[in-house]
C-alpha cells in the first residue's frame, strides 16, 4: 500500500445516502481474489447503461469529476454486506479519502485495513463540503499527520483517528507488513523451539 501524510487533491461531491457495498461493487464482480482491477466495476449499476455505455448523468462520469482522490459522500456510506472488495474498488479507482457523516462499522474497518482513509465529520460540515465539491475544480488538503482538512477558501476542520491506524496509513502498512517487520524475531523464536 502507499502511505501519505498530506494529500492535496481534487474532491468531488457524491451526494447519496445509504450507499451499500453492493452498489459500490456489485456481487457479480466478487469472483476475483486479487485486490486490484476492481476500479472498473466501481458503482457499476450507476456508471453504465444497459448497453454497456457510460451513463452521462452519473457523477463519476462527468468530465469535471475525473481524477479525484477524495470522495465526499452522505450518511451511512458502506452499509450492507461486509465485502472487503468495496474499499478495494474505491482505492483501485483512485479514491484515497472518503468523507461522510457516518460509515457502516465493518466498511470503516475494511477501508482502514486496505489503505483508504474514511473520515466522519458532522453533517453540517459535510453539507458545506458537498456544495463546494459540486463546484469544480475543488481541492481539499487532508493532513493525516496533523489530523486536519482544509481548502483555499478558509474551510478548516480537525478529525479523529486511532493512533494505530494513523501510523498504518501514514506508512502504507497493512497488517501483514506489520507482521513481516517482526520476521527476524519470529525466525529466532522458531529456531529456539527446535
Amino acid at each position: 500500500m502507499t502511505g501519505f501524510k498530506t494529500l492535496k487533491e481534487k474532491a468531488i461531491a457524491f451526494d447519496r445516502a445509504n450507499v451499500d457495498t453492493d452498489q459500490i461493487i456489485p456481487k457479480q464482480f466478487l469472483k476475483r481474489i486479487e485486490k486490484t482491477g476492481f476500479g472498473q466495476y466501481l458503482f457499476y449499476e450507476w456508471r453504465y447503461m444497459a448497453d454497456g455505455s457510460l451513463n452521462p448523468t452519473f457523477e463519476l462520469n462527468q468530465d469535471k469529476n475525473q481524477h479525484a482522490s477524495i470522495l465526499i459522500a452522505n450518511e451511512n456510506f458502506g452499509c450492507g454486506s461486509s465485502r472487503e472488495h468495496a474499499p478495494w474498488a474505491l482505492l483501485d479507482y483512485g479514491f484515497k479519502v472518503i468523507l461522510a457523516p457516518s460509515f457502516a462499522d465493518i466498511f470503516h474497518q475494511n477501508c482502514l485495513k486496505n489503505g483508504v482513509l474514511p473520515i466522519a465529520l458532522p453533517k453540517e460540515q459535510i453539507v458545506q463540503l458537498l456544495e463546494k465539491g459540486k463546484q469544480q475544480p475543488y481541492q481539499l488538503e487532508v493532513n493525516l499527520e496533523k489530523q486536519t482538512i482544509g481548502d483555499e477558501t478558509g474551510f478548516q476542520v480537525s478529525f479523529e483517528i486511532d493512533a494505530y491506524w494513523k501510523t498504518m496509513l501514514m506508512n502504507g502498512w497493512d497488517e501483514i507488513e506489520i507482521t513481516l517487520q517482526l520476521a527476524d524475531h519470529i525466525t529466532e523464536y522458531e529456531q529456539a523451539l527446535r
